[in-house]
């Protein structure tokens, strides 16, 4: 799997066919790899486009949608009531569309050997409550936590349908990108991350059980896909209104067999047909 450490890049085929013109991509770091996939490849197949690619985080890219400073906002949670309502005060109100699924995976250092969570643990070990490696079979040493910085999807993902909206623990040590947090657990026997399930490297995942009681599962586009896995997730492009023209096109390009099968490759996991249906622009 490559590893994608950039959390800010330009993508840019020169061409005659439609010269000047430019679509801005502006959020997401956990679908920057994602976006940066589809943009090569629609590039090439629309030579004079320019895709420009940024990160930041989910956050940062509905700001910018807000002001006018994207045309696709990249976003791996859905915009809240007070966002909506400001896009459209704003003049740019939201139109989404589901582009992909995922799975936040939890990973593991590889000397690890705790082998599953529960949500319940996985609640506890984040929020403060469990501390050390022992109370959930693993050795006596104290948890590392690594996380996501509060203008990520993810972090808010996580902190909504993990922590049932509870503080992150203040021992959390946020960091800038799924790639940061996975590179810091693979340094570190005793930490603990959570992430876009496309960014492991280097590292394990532990396998999750929605409850104690329930069987664990292992995080992969089939148990995402079938919705199994407990912590997946729609992963959204936004629009200023209705995409039209050439944002129309690539949209739709992205939910084609073609898009959905790039994304596959990239390790996210593609829409089933009956989403791409109702997600399709007409």
């Amino acid at each position: 799997m490559k590893k994608v450490i950039a959390a800010a890049m330009i993508l840019m085929i020169a061409g005659a066919a439609f010269a000047g013109d430019v679509i801005t991509i502006k959020g997401s770091d956990t679908m920057i790899r994602l976006g940066q996939r589809w943009a090569e490849e629609y590039m090439k197949l629309n030579h004079g486009l320019t895709i420009q690619i940024s990160g930041g985080g989910s956050g940062t890219g509905i700001a910018a949608l807000i002001n006018g400073g994207t045309d696709i906002c990249q976003a791996s949670r859905d915009m809240k009531e007070q966002e909506y309502t400001q896009a459209e005060a704003s003049g740019h109100k939201a139109y989404r569309v589901s582009v992909a699924l995922d799975g936040i995976a939890v990973f593991l250092n590889n000397e690890n050997t705790v082998k599953e969570l529960s949500l319940a643990q996985l609640k506890g070990i984040y929020t403060g409550s469990i501390t050390n490696w022992k109370e959930i079979g693993g050795a006596s040493h104290v948890i590392i936590l690594y996380g996501r910085e509060n203008s990520s999807g993810t972090y808010s993902f996580f902190k909504e349908h993990v922590l049932k909206n509870e503080d992150y623990a203040d021992q959390t040590q946020t960091l800038p990108g799924t790639a940061a947090v996975v590179n810091a657990v693979s340094k570190d026997k005793y930490g603990i991350g959570y992430g876009g399930l496309a960014w492991a490297s280097g590292v394990k995942f532990a396998d999750v059980k929605k409850t104690d009681t329930s069987k664990a599962v292992t995080p992969s586009n089939e148990t995402v896909s079938g919705g199994t896995y407990p912590i997946s997730r729609e992963l959204y492009w936004f629009f200023s209104g209705a995409p039209t023209g050439e944002l129309k096109k690539l949209v739709n390009w992205a939910l084609s067999p073609e898009g959905q099968k790039l994304a596959a490759e990239v390790d996210y996991v593609p829409l089933p047909k009956e989403m791409v249906e109702k997600n399709l622009i007409k």
